[in-house]
């Protein structure tokens, strides 16, 4: 299986419905996507954990997330997680 990577910006608009509209029609055509956490929609560390857990409750439990600096990568697999 080809991984396709896609590519997102969290900006100042935060977490709303568009972005995560938006973040579930990259996963039509990939498998991994990069969610650049920008300077203005954070405060701190704990700000992108608080975003990568939201991501990953809105998701489903098909969907796992990992935190690289100020990066969330998230992953859909094809069964679900624990």
């Amino acid at each position: 299986m080809v991984t396709r990577l896609g590519q997102m910006q969290l900006g100042k608009n935060k977490l709303n419905n568009n972005f995560l509209e938006a973040l579930k029609k990259h996963f039509e055509k990939n498998t991994i996507v990069k969610v650049s956490v920008l300077k203005s929609a954070r405060e701190n560390k704990e700000k992108v954990k608080e975003y990568s857990e939201k991501i990953k409750e809105e998701l489903g439990k098909k969907y796992t997330t990992k935190i690289i600096g100020f990066t969330i990568i998230v992953r859909k697999w094809r069964r679900e997680t624990r």
